[in-house]
C-alpha cells in the first residue's frame, strides 16, 4: 500500500517555487500565495491497429496525500516545458520516454492550450494529439529511471465508460482530451 511517510517544508525546490503575490483589487491590497511552475504538454496518442487510446498510469504523490487514495492516475503522456525546445519536441520526446513510440514531430496535431491550477500557479498546458501504429514502437516505454509509468490502452468502445468511472482516478485533460476526439475524429 502506498502512503505518505513524512511531510517537511520546501527549502530548495526544483521545479516549483512558492511566493506570495501583492496586487491591488479595485482600490484594496491584497496578498495570494502562490506556486512558480513550468508549463506542460500533454498528448492523446490513439493506436489505430488497436484501436484504442494509450494513456499512462503512474504515482502522483500529492493526490495520494490530499485524496487518501493509492495515487495511482490514468493520464495522457504529458511533461513539463523545461528546455530550449519547441513544445511540439518535447511532446514527441515525452511520448517516446514515456510510452516507447517514435513519432514524427510533423504528425502532432495541436488541440488547443488551457491554464491548470488556476487558484496556485496558473501553468499552461498545451494538448496535441498523434496517431500510432506498431511499427512506430521502440520500446515499452516506461519513463525516466526515477518514474515508474505503465502504459495503458483504453479500447475506443469502452472510453466513454471509462471517461465517467470514478474508480480510475484520472485527470480533467484527459476527460476533455476524449471529447475532443469524439468531437472531431469521429
Amino acid at each position: 500500500m502506498n502512503k505518505i511517510t513524512s511531510r517537511e517544508p520546501l527549502t530548495n525546490p526544483n521545479y516549483i517555487k512558492p511566493i506570495m503575490l501583492n496586487y491591488t483589487l479595485k482600490g484594496q491590497k491584497k496578498q495570494w500565495e502562490a506556486v512558480i511552475t513550468h508549463s506542460s504538454v500533454s498528448i492523446l496518442l490513439y493506436h489505430k491497429e488497436k484501436e484504442a487510446f494509450v494513456l499512462v498510469k503512474q504515482l502522483r504523490p500529492a493526490v495520494l496525500n490530499a485524496n487518501k487514495t493509492d495515487g495511482f492516475m490514468y493520464e495522457m503522456c504529458a511533461g513539463i516545458i523545461d528546455k530550449d525546445a519547441s513544445d511540439a519536441q518535447i511532446a514527441k520526446e515525452e511520448v517516446y520516454e514515456e510510452c516507447g513510440y517514435d513519432i514524427p514531430v510533423e504528425s502532432l496535431e495541436k488541440v488547443t492550450s488551457f491554464y491548470t491550477n488556476v487558484g496556485i500557479s496558473g501553468a499552461k498546458q498545451t494538448i496535441y494529439y498523434a496517431e500510432l501504429t506498431e511499427a512506430m514502437k521502440i520500446n515499452e516505454g516506461g519513463g525516466l529511471p526515477e518514474e515508474d509509468i505503465e502504459v495503458i490502452y483504453i479500447p475506443l468502445k469502452e472510453a466513454k465508460k471509462f471517461m465517467f468511472d470514478e474508480s480510475y482516478q484520472k485527470t480533467s485533460g484527459v476527460l476533455m482530451a476524449f471529447y475532443w476526439f469524439f468531437d472531431n475524429k469521429i
